[in-house]
């Protein structure tokens, strides 16, 4: 496994697990135990996912140690503020059965997000969270949280995929020292990335899956991914993908891909925010 090594020291494994719309209880617990089979010890999940707890039996009878583990779950946008926030993470804490967490992130940029941010500072600063960051936040949103808070967020988990490769956002998380995340690497298989013509060619090259090829262009990049699976022979495609390197040509020719566009949704559309926001107020009850 190979690692990046967060603004605050801590190591992340740059290839992890992602849980989004792994809702049953009894599904989502078997497959992170067949991911950490494979060897995956980063684990995405979420409050909005309503998985937290299968997250947290499935960690428990894996038998491995827990250091070993790096689980991240994020504040949705119904828990924002400091008093719902502070109180969010601990009950996200007694759902994985965690007496800490190695990342937490703020959702979506919504609701009062900066309340949510001082009580992530504040269990940060206590040992609770071992390194704090964000999600869904575009350079104007990210940069007005990092001018006017005291911890620089370690982490933005953005959309990223050879479709959308985030360029220009990434460059202005570098300038503060932000580790990029991808959520979505494979696009949920839009655009037909999964017989994409330019992948597949690449991947003949080297024996790999247009899947394989599409992750590693982002590892060469520098950016953390978070695949999700339910089979467990996907879990180990996407695992393997430390066993070669692409070439400057291949980076190149993957980088004419990018169209700069969202493949799901603008935050920077109102109707987009409007249902977002709508669907926050409703709570996770």
């Amino acid at each position: 496994m190979e690692y990046v090594t967060l603004n605050n020291g801590v190591k992340m494994p740059i290839l992890g697990y992602g849980v989004y719309q792994i809702p049953d209880h009894t599904e989502c617990e078997r497959c992170v135990l067949d991911a950490i089979s494979v060897g995956y010890r980063s684990i995405d999940t979420a409050q909005a996912y309503r998985n937290e707890e299968a997250v947290g039996r499935a960690i428990q009878k894996s038998g491995v140690p827990r250091e070993e583990f790096f689980i991240t779950t994020k504040v949705w946008i119904s828990n924002a503020g400091y008093e719902k926030a502070k109180a969010s993470i601990e009950e996200s804490m007694r759902k994985l059965q965690l007496d800490y967490l190695d990342l937490v992130l703020i959702h979506q940029p919504f609701n009062d997000y900066y309340g949510t941010y001082r009580a992530m500072v504040e269990l940060y600063k206590a040992g609770n969270i071992k390194a704090i960051g964000v999600s869904n936040f575009y350079p104007d949103r990210y940069i007005d949280l990092v001018q006017f808070s005291e911890v620089v967020p370690s982490v933005n988990q953005v959309e990223t995929h050879v479709f959308n490769q985030q360029v220009k956002a990434n460059e202005i998380m570098k300038k503060y020292n932000t580790q990029i995340e991808s959520w979505g690497p494979f696009a949920e298989g839009r655009n037909e990335l999964f017989t994409n013509a330019t992948l597949q060619e690449i991947g003949n090259k080297y024996n790999k899956s247009t899947a394989q090829i599409a992750l590693r262009y982002l590892i060469q990049r520098g950016v953390v991914v978070i695949p999700k699976t339910v089979n467990k022979n996907r879990m180990e495609e996407n695992f393997n993908v430390f066993d070669f390197e692409l070439s400057t040509e291949d980076m190149d020719q993957i980088a004419t891909l990018d169209t700069g566009e969202s493949s799901f949704f603008s935050h920077q559309d109102p109707q987009r925010v409007e249902f977002l926001t709508n669907y926050g107020k409703k709570g996770l009850e």
